[in-house]
């Protein structure tokens, strides 16, 4: 376009939102971006204004010409957009809360996007994402939708499958902070880094690991297994890895892989935190209640650097780096939650997987991987398969399907437990779940 390019961001009050505007105004010159809209519901108005005044302060300082645009009306935003970038949270931090206490009072793992809490966020998510997809398809057709948004893997599952629109992408800030992370550990420029992917999101694998082309997979392995060198993320505390079973792995696992190779170790920690008032989730409300005050500061004209606390660090640098790769074409690599196309083999030619992908202007190509090593594939698939399930039940509404999901998913030990999880939470977040409670109530 050559007025300049029109971003959406849906989410547009979440504290991150200064990240990503920091990284349009890095990039200006090759990525013309015209104008932001930010974008948020009723309930996020006074945070939308905060953030909104920050990001023109912002712009004004760096001298860029980006004009910012706040507004509760999504439809008027997503008009003629370029890109449209969506970090939305249904229910707000209160929602992750349950989403972290009710599995433990179970004993079971609480965590955003993994086990029981993963899937009641793709349950209230999943219906808005499809709104949204709806009304892109009426306004912004050739629009490309960027989803930062958790879980990133079964939203960009449920958009290929469930909408009318086929642009969209699947955005992470694991596989990029892995590679910082192996810069860190090097101490090299991330340029010189590069990881091959797949898996999926938040069950990504690095098959292998490069300096300069040159493999250091073998050294990195053997780095990790100490936990002050394991690369982690803020809200996953580093536990380091048993050497042998590492090596015998052969892979660079990504955090989350604690949550499935660590349960009883994680487990017990979030109970620890819990008794302390310590979950995830109450450490990132006063994180957030501290943020903003910063951002109401009407001196303050850059992103802080406390916000890096927050646990979504790079996500600017990998919203940006994709989203100006796609529009000037460059063909570099990068990995991304996409339709598989069969470059895993074994997962649904039509399903979302997380791969190293050659970016173009006609979206994410991605790299032939094969076959996953055996000692992976079965945790990958099982996870898959509760992707699909927990989608179907996301949609319809379907408690028998909520179930299954539930009880699938390897985080929880039995059906029971599922069954007595599903329930305490469904009446829960009952104000964000309007799908399960048209039909009968649950038995």
């Amino acid at each position: 376009m050559s007025q300049g390019l029109k971003i959406v961001t849906i989410g547009g009050g979440s504290s991150y939102t200064p990240e990503l505007i920091e990284g349009f105004i890095k990039y200006h010159e090759e990525l013309p971006v015209k104008e932001i809209w930010l974008v948020d519901i009723e309930e996020g108005k006074e945070k939308l204004e905060i953030v909104g005044e920050l990001a023109r302060r912002m712009v004004a300082k760096a001298g860029v010409s980006i004009d910012i645009f706040l507004t509760l009306d999504r439809r008027k935003a997503l008009s003629g957009a370029d890109f449209v970038t969506t970090q939305l949270r249904v229910g707000q931090l209160a929602a992750r809360a349950l989403d972290e206490k009710i599995p433990l009072k179970h004993g079971v793992i609480g965590q955003e996007t993994n086990g029981p809490g993963g899937l009641f966020k793709a349950f209230r998510t999943i219906p808005v994402m499809l709104e949204i997809a709806k009304e892109m398809e009426e306004l912004c057709p050739d629009a490309w939708l960027i989803n930062f948004t958790n879980p990133a893997g079964m939203v960009t599952e449920a958009v290929l499958r469930y909408s009318g629109i086929s642009k969209v992408v699947g955005l992470c800030n694991v596989p990029i902070g892995m590679e910082r992370g192996v810069a860190d550990l090097l101490n090299v420029d991330p340029a010189r880094v590069r990881i091959d992917f797949a898996g999926l999101n938040h069950m990504v694998y690095g098959i292998d690991v490069f300096v300069d082309g040159k493999s250091v997979k073998s050294e990195i392995i053997e780095l990790i297994t100490d936990p002050d060198k394991a690369i982690t993320m803020k809200n996953i505390h580093a536990m380091g890895w048993e050497p042998s079973f590492l090596r015998g792995l052969n892979l660079f696992p990504c955090p989350y892989h604690n949550y499935y190779y660590k349960t009883g170790d994680v487990l017990a920690q979030e109970l620890k935190d819990a008794e302390k008032g310590e979950t995830r989730a109450e450490v990132v409300q006063k994180l957030e209640a501290g943020l903003f005050e910063l951002y109401k500061d009407p001196e303050l004209a850059i992103k802080p650097p406390q916000l890096e606390k927050r646990g979504g660090a790079y996500y600017s640098d990998a919203a940006v780096r994709l989203i100006r790769s796609m529009y000037m074409d460059k063909c570099d690599i990068q990995a991304v939650n996409t339709v598989n196309h069969g470059a895993i083999t074994g997962i649904p030619y039509e399903s979302a997987v997380e791969v190293s992908c050659i970016i173009t202007k006609d979206g994410p190509k991605p790299i032939t991987v094969g076959e996953l090593p055996i000692a992976v594939q079965g945790l990958v698939m099982q996870i898959k398969s509760f992707e699909r399930v927990a989608i179907e039940a996301a949609i319809s509404g379907d408690y028998e399907k909520a179930l299954l999901a539930m009880t699938i998913n390897p985080l929880v030990p039995s059906d029971r437990v599922a069954k007595l999880i599903l329930d305490e939470m469904l009446e829960a977040h009952r104000a964000y779940l309007p799908q399960f409670f048209r039909k009968k109530v649950f038995v």
